[in-house]
């Protein structure tokens, strides 16, 4: 029987692979295609319905060096993730950020800061591929955020991280709650 959801049945399958309940939401970026998906579970009281409806599409970045899982490969890692931490709530669109902190702003002296507006903090769940030892996307400093230069979203250009635009991620960030889930593919 195929999935009659958007979201990968690899995404599922991962789930019930490391015993992980799929969230009410689920982030899908689609490396390939250069976008994220933002997905709702059809019936969100029903934890064993696993189907999934497309509440929208946005274009995305992912890095410029390619896909991987390694410490220092600026490579964005596959698989699946959850929102870890969030942060930047409350700042416009355009806040800048460095080392997770408010550092000022777009319009104001950092036009293109690589960090802005928001910030999701990703977590790799899966042991040994993008959790612990040199593939841990938390440790890697993996994050769904904006980016200063937002000409660039929809085509490979990020570090390893995932770029929205300021717009999106100020929607995602007021509607997904930490530990919402996050799969990353290469199809």
């Amino acid at each position: 029987m195929s999935n009659p959801s958007p979201l990968p049945s690899e995404a599922l399958r991962a789930c019930s692979r490391h015993g992980i309940v799929p969230t009410r939401y689920f982030l899908s970026v689609n490396i390939p295609r250069q976008t994220t998906t933002l997905l709702e579970r059809v019936y969100p009281q029903a934890v064993a319905d696993r189907r999934y409806r497309l509440k929208k599409t946005f274009r995305c970045s992912t890095s410029n060096y390619g896909i991987g899982e390694k410490a220092g490969s600026n490579m964005t890692p596959r698989g699946l993730h959850c929102i870890g931490k969030k942060i930047g709530g409350g700042w416009p669109i355009g806040a800048a950020f460095e080392s997770r902190q408010m550092t000022g702003f777009t319009w104001s002296g950092k036009p293109y800061a690589p960090i802005t507006t928001r910030i999701f903090w990703l977590e790799g769940l899966e042991p040994g591929f993008n959790r612990g030892g040199d593939v841990d996307s938390f440790n890697r400093y993996i994050y769904v955020h904006g980016t200063g230069n937002e000409l660039t979203i929809g085509r490979p250009d990020s570090h390893g991280c995932v770029h929205l635009a300021g717009d999106v991620l100020i929607q995602l960030y007021d509607k997904l709650p930490a530990r919402t889930l996050v799969w990353i593919s290469e199809k």
